[in-house]
């Protein structure tokens, strides 16, 4: 677990060459935007994606904090953002098909995962090349979606918006507000008896992702509170599934 993270840093890990298939997932472990659960949502996750041939980021990102940055509403989205950059400019490098660059967030990570797949248009980073900042999938578990009152996590939102943030920046970091027809297949998941992260956040997303009739695909587990990878070894069989009907693994 990190905490007080000044200086952001991709980890990666590589899948054995006879499974590789050419897509790549960034992971952004969860937190409450103040600690990075780094091995448990990071690392672990990262280890058994490999084994389905995929290349996995592992993003440690720099967390709010006002002493820092000039704007910390924008910190993380920043460094997510320089992620999928710096990942699909140098995809060839790593054997990446620059068309199969996704994202996965737990928790807090999940509402910066979800921010990188609904602001992608508003470049918050140098980028002369105009890569595209649009991942090609997201996969959300347990996700924070929503800076709105009754549906936030409100350590999150304190953390990330500070203490009074005005009407008009909830509103733009509720993702569930900015999902567009262009915004990312999404496979979501989240237990119904979450009492850190209400699953309405899921939900929500949900239905605005409908609504703009992007793929989706939801995953509700009756019990399983937050945090339940630790506990559901087999979280990952329909999130695979879900990866093979969409051929982002083989």
């Amino acid at each position: 677990m990190f905490r007080s993270v000044t200086q952001p840093a991709l980890e990666l890990f590589q899948p054995d060459k006879n499974k590789a298939n050419g897509t790549a997932i960034i992971i952004c472990p969860g937190g409450g935007y103040s600690v990075i659960v780094y091995d448990g949502e990071g690392v672990n996750t990262a280890k058994q994606f490999t084994e389905k041939g995929l290349t996995v980021f592992v993003l440690k990102y720099r967390l709010p904090d006002d002493s820092i940055m000039q704007d910390k509403t924008i910190g993380p989205l920043q460094d997510i953002q320089q992620a999928i950059k710096l990942v699909r400019e140098n995809a060839a490098k790593w054997g990446i098909d620059p068309s199969k660059i996704g994202i996965a967030g737990f928790s807090a990570g999940g509402h910066l995962a979800s921010t990188a797949a609904t602001h992608y248009n508003n470049s918050v980073i140098n980028n002369p090349e105009n890569t595209s900042l649009r991942p090609d999938f997201q996969i959300l578990v347990y996700p924070v979606i929503s800076m709105q009152e009754g549906l936030t996590h409100k350590d999150s939102r304190k953390k990330l918006l500070g203490d009074s943030p005005s009407k008009q920046t909830v509103d733009y970091f509720s993702n569930e507000l900015m999902v567009t027809e262009k915004t990312a297949p999404a496979y979501i998941t989240h237990a119904s008896d979450d009492k850190v992260v209400t699953v309405n956040n899921s939900i929500r997303y949900y239905e605005a992702l409908q609504s703009k009739k992007v793929p989706v695909e939801m995953h509700l587990y009756q019990k399983g509170d937050h945090g339940f990878i630790f506990r559901m070894k087999e979280w990952t069989e329909p999130l695979f599934t879900w990866m093979k009907a969409n051929r982002w693994i083989n």
